[in-house]
């Protein structure tokens, strides 16, 4: 599949620009397009301008409200419940991290949950938000079923993201992405997209044998990370994202590609530490320092060639493609374009 690149200050014009035409207000319209690049930056394609389409075809089905506003419902001291009313996950996710810092600022630590949202997108974006301002930066959200719990084969649990974001003084902060899942949900999307073969351990067909096909993967269930390690992780995810939170959990969550009669009531949990409530901030990021600069030292083993800290690639890759622009295989160019077209905007040349 032919692959185009385009630079990241023209996708962030025609991302604006659709959601503004869908009535996302400006500001609102400004975080979604940078939580999307944030995730093609990093090589995460899978929650980057791909997911663009579904967030706008269910605005336009009044499944997400463009102009819904976030809002603080309750909480006590370093706790912020939020309500999300509908909104866009992106909006919700943002708006709550930046609660939860505001409080970590004043008590040395801070949490919020959101009920009534969406897909937020790459969990990691929120914890970059974190380490952007010298904070510890924790997100998790939960999802749309599609991994069953340990012995079943069943989906009720979402691919329940955990991330872990922390400050550094060097090139690049320590983030820890990852799904609960043995692979995000969105990889085999990506596969049936492409006609492509998946390996055997991801994913369980409808009946529930292990299946390589996408598409039977799809109608069946992803299997969890480690066994019933990743059950547990998943379980742990959803209480937190979903049972405190007050939004759906389980099978209350909707499914964003597959039903169209409600809202997803997803649920996320965001956190923010300072360090400054433990330590001198100085000390703390030379400590972080000196323990990347250790695991940086480990010898490869065979079939390695360097050591490299969670972070680092996603690094390494949105400096690179900030200057080379961000690829695009030709059915996301086709989708995007169209819906460019539709919002009566310019879809711009490759880089």
């Amino acid at each position: 599949m032919s692959v185009q690149n385009f630079s990241v200050d023209s996708l962030r014009t025609v991302i604006q620009g659709i959601a503004c035409a869908a009535e996302v207000n400006a500001a609102d319209a400004a975080t979604l397009a940078d939580s999307l690049l944030y995730a093609d930056l990093s090589g995460i394609g899978t929650h980057g301008v791909t997911r663009l389409g579904i967030y706008i075809e269910r605005i336009n089905k009044g499944l997400i409200d463009p102009q819904a506003r976030p809002q603080v419902v309750s909480g006590a001291k370093a706790t912020a419940v939020v309500d999300a009313h509908g909104c866009l996950g992106q909006v919700a996710g943002a708006f709550a991290m930046s609660k939860a810092m505001d409080l970590a600022r004043q008590y040395g630590v801070g949490a919020a949950t959101v009920k009534g949202s969406q897909h937020f997108g790459a969990a990691g974006y929120y914890c970059k938000r974190a380490t952007d301002e010298d904070l510890i930066g924790v997100s998790l959200t939960n999802s749309e079923p599609a991994m069953p719990p340990w012995g079943s084969y069943q989906a009720y649990f979402g691919t329940n993201p955990i991330a872990l974001g922390c400050p550094s003084s060097g090139e690049f902060p320590i983030i820890i992405d990852l799904a609960t899942s043995q692979v995000a949900r969105g990889n085999i999307i990506a596969a049936a997209k492409k006609g492509e073969e998946i390996p055997d351990n991801w994913a369980l067909d409808a009946p529930g044998n292990p299946t390589t096909n996408p598409q039977a993967a799809l109608e069946g269930s992803v299997l969890p990370l480690g066994g019933v390690k990743g059950y547990a992780l998943a379980l742990l995810v959803d209480i937190l994202c979903g049972v405190l939170s007050g939004a759906g959990f389980g099978t209350g969550v909707g499914s964003m590609y597959k039903d169209f009669t409600r809202r997803a009531d997803v649920g996320h949990f965001l956190a923010a530490i300072d360090p400054n409530a433990f330590m001198p901030l100085a000390q703390f990021k030379q400590r972080v320092d000196t323990m990347i600069d250790q695991i940086k030292a480990s010898p490869p083993r065979p079939g390695f060639d360097e050591v490299f800290v969670p972070g680092e690639l996603e690094s390494n890759r949105r400096r690179t493609r900030m200057e080379e622009g961000i690829p695009l295989p030709a059915d996301v160019v086709d989708e995007l374009s169209q819906l460019a077209y539709n919002a009566g905007i310019q879809w711009p040349q490759p880089q």
